[in-house]
């Protein structure tokens, strides 16, 4: 016979109104990541601005809207802070209302452990299973080293969250948690990744020859690596595997094509691994208790030795702009904060050290301005952008116009390559600018 967990479970039951009274002036409040963003929670606890002070609360890539950070523009009562920023945490910061947080994903866990201080953690998850155990879903890559460390811990039940399978710390029991908040949600919107343009489609066409059958794939934000998923799906390719901070709909345009089926993976043989997932319903369908799919936290995901022992592991990330040095910006347009360090860094070390691996950061070779105006995406050298990945570990380099390889290059080796895929239009400006810093043979080509 089964023990009965619903005695507790109605012990433990709350008002969001109620459960948010855990939370005291000065506290550190944990939102956690993705979809699990506690809606409700969130709500009440912004009733309670005028009476609060110097509440700090973090959060990684949430949707809008945050009614903590909306609510209070002075910042005397509440003051959020993001591991990652969305597209509405990036808009946040522009009006001065979040900031960010400096970390390595894989790093995650140990920052929780030994650095930071969880008073009190409020997290989204799916329904209470017969076991007593509540299941992070797609928000596993960080949620329960947060849980484990709080004070307090609120579980909000949220009816629309699929329960996906774990290697570990997937989910919480109900003996580990102080209350539960239940309520009505709306579904969650559908977020599909940028439609990828002509530009991506020609990075990616590049790449396609370096991805072998049988290789493991990390796929990062954007549209770019977007792309390289949808080329992937229509190509020969066969018997590929996942194994990725982040899960969205090109695994699944992968699966449903034939070509994701974890078979030659040596970790995780027949699974497909990720973090966190954001996209469609038809993405949440797939990995909801798919016995193909398994959801660890990021201190397993992202830790470079993982990575390393995986075969032909490639990983695909993009980047703002990168400089005549080779040094690579990701997460700001000079002192503009766009998103964040993430996992590029981990699976950089980790894919570039795999037999047979690769680790590729694409980039348009051009972007326009607010004015109309068009800039090269290489500069000459970075002054104010805030650099993302160090040029000594700088592998392969994207753009519409080739892939080039940068490992153990020297300088003028460096300049020359990444001159080679710079859009025509900036190559002659950007050898003057490589000549002044010393960087430039002068028998290099022209």
């Amino acid at each position: 016979m089964l023990k009965d967990f619903y005695g507790e479970y109605k012990q433990k039951l709350r008002t969001p109104e109620d459960a948010v009274m855990a939370v005291q002036s000065g506290d550190w409040v944990d939102y956690t990541s993705t979809l699990g963003k506690p809606v409700l929670l969130d709500r009440a606890l912004a009733k309670r601005r005028d009476e609060l002070f110097d509440v700090k609360i973090r959060g990684n890539l949430l949707s809008g809207p945050i009614m903590v950070a909306e609510c209070d523009e002075t910042q005397e009562h509440f003051t959020y802070h993001s591991w990652h920023c969305s597209s509405y945490e990036r808009r946040l910061t522009d009006k001065g209302l979040c900031y960010y947080i400096p970390m390595v994903f894989h790093l995650n866990a140990a920052y929780y452990e030994f650095f930071l201080d969880v008073n009190v953690c409020m997290v989204s998850v799916s329904p209470m299973d017969k076991h007593g155990y509540f299941h992070f879903s797609v928000n596993t890559g960080v949620a329960a080293p947060i849980a484990r460390v709080a004070d307090i811990v609120i579980v909000e039940v949220n009816e629309h969250l699929p329960k996906i399978r774990g290697g570990y710390d997937e989910c919480i029991h109900i003996s580990q948690v102080d209350y539960i908040v239940e309520g009505k949600h709306d579904p969650f919107p559908e977020i599909h990744a940028p439609e990828p343009t002509e530009v991506d489609w020609k990075i990616a066409e590049h790449i396609l020859p370096y991805i072998v059958d049988g290789a493991t794939l990390q796929l990062g934000i954007g549209s770019t690596p977007n792309a390289v998923g949808e080329i992937i799906a229509r190509s020969d390719l066969k018997d590929l595997g996942m194994h990725t901070e982040l899960c969205s709909d090109a695994y699944l345009s992968m699966y449903m094509a034939g070509k994701l089926t974890n078979r030659k993976k040596k970790i995780d043989p027949g699974k497909g691994v990720f973090g966190c997932a954001v996209g469609s319903h038809d993405l949440y369908e797939w990995l909801e208790d798919n016995p193909g799919i398994l959801a660890y936290p990021l201190e397993y995901v992202n830790r470079p030795g993982i990575i390393a022992e995986i075969d032909n592991m490639v990983s695909i990330n993009s980047c703002v702009s990168v400089d005549l040095y080779g040094q690579v910006a990701a997460e700001s347009s000079g002192s503009r904060h766009l998103s964040g360090t993430g996992g590029q860094l981990d699976f950089l070390v980790g894919a570039s050290a795999s037999r047979g691996g690769r680790a590729f950061i694409c980039m348009p070779s051009l972007y326009v301005d607010s004015e109309g105006t068009t800039h090269s995406r290489i500069m000459p050298q970075f002054n104010g952008d805030i650099i993302t990945s160090p040029r000594s570990q700088i592998y392969f380099l994207a753009t519409e116009y080739g892939v080039i390889n940068l490992e153990g290059r020297s300088t003028w080796e460096r300049a020359e390559r990444i001159i080679s895929i710079a859009h025509p239009a900036f190559r002659d400006i950007l050898i003057r600018e490589a000549e002044e810093r010393k960087i430039w043979r002068r028998s290099n080509k022209r």
